[in-house]
């Protein structure tokens, strides 16, 4: 009876002390993430504006962003035009870059290290100097191409058509980031024995690609998707900066994150910017749990 009483105490000892180190992690947790989750979903059924009395005001705020504002529709489009075609091309640049960086070189450390450190580089600086490079009369892009005979080339930033094609341009300066690190890593993981195996089969390095990479490293694609769309949906400073915030020309930049900013920011309409917030939150949420219930038809897990 002594030895359990000791063990008791001796365990609420320990989960004591455990909860003591925990508990500036809890505290974080809930002052800076479940206060201002729950927060900002009661904000966004009140008419809370700056200088306005506030009213609640229920589901108005979210009636208005689907049935009154233009732009917010305009916004969720450029938003879904740039995950569509941005994500995808970010992933394949990403998986490029860390199959190069993955053959047994002399000074591979080196070259891993000039891929990525632009990937750590500002965002601000980052759009600052695409500007420059895409600049329609000095630019360096411009430039080459009336080098090669193209006397009218594109006004990129300028123009309607291609300004969403710049910033996901812009979006590649990151390719050989944080994405390619990860793929790396799973490149990395994968056993040497089964490429063996293949070339006895006769299989090719293409055949080797598809066969043997892509499926081995399916997990990191799944997780790398999932991180992307969630990363796109959120896209803001390069379109801020390039635009001043204005999401031009002709609202062909704005973005939703963006015009949420400017919604809840320059306007003022923190209950409106909420129930924007929340929105995304659902789309994204979706998304992520349709990449998830269909991952079980594409990837593949090494364990199983």
């Amino acid at each position: 009876m002594l030895q359990e009483h000791f063990l008791t105490r001796s365990r609420r000892h320990e989960s004591l002390m455990g909860w003591l180190f925990a508990t500036p992690w809890v505290l974080g947790l809930l002052l800076f993430n479940l206060f201002p989750f729950v927060y900002s979903f009661g904000l966004s059924l009140t008419s809370f504006r700056i200088g306005y009395p506030t009213e609640f005001i229920w589901f108005n705020n979210y009636v208005e962003m689907f049935t009154e504002d233009p732009v917010f529709g305009k916004s969720f489009g450029n938003t879904a035009y740039f995950v569509a075609l941005g994500v995808p091309l970010g992933l394949v640049t990403s998986l490029l870059l860390a199959l190069l960086l993955n053959q047994k070189v002399i000074g591979v450390p080196l070259f891993r290290t000039m891929v990525f450190v632009p990937s750590i580089v500002a965002g601000v600086a980052v759009a600052l100097l695409w500007m420059w490079i895409l600049d329609p009369n000095i630019g360096l892009v411009n430039h080459l191409l009336r080098e090669i005979g193209i006397r009218s080339p594109p006004l990129w930033l300028q123009d309607e058509d291609w300004a969403k094609p710049a910033l996901i341009v812009m979006t590649l300066t990151g390719a050989g980031g944080a994405t390619m690190v990860i793929f790396l890593a799973g490149l990395q993981n994968i056993p040497t024995e089964l490429y063996d195996a293949a070339r006895i089969d006769g299989a090719n390095s293409v055949r080797q690609f598809f066969f043997v990479t892509i499926p081995m490293l399916s997990p990191v694609i799944l997780f790398n998707t999932i991180t992307g769309i969630i990363g796109a949906f959120q896209v803001f400073t390069l379109a801020y900066v390039a635009t001043g915030g204005l999401g031009g020309p002709n609202n062909s930049t704005m973005f939703y994150a963006l015009y949420l900013y400017n919604i809840s920011f320059w306007w003022g309409r923190f209950g409106l910017g909420a129930a924007m917030a929340w929105f995304m939150f659902v789309v994204i949420m979706v998304f992520t749990m349709a990449q998830l219930a269909l991952s079980k038809r594409w990837v593949f897990y090494a364990g199983e």
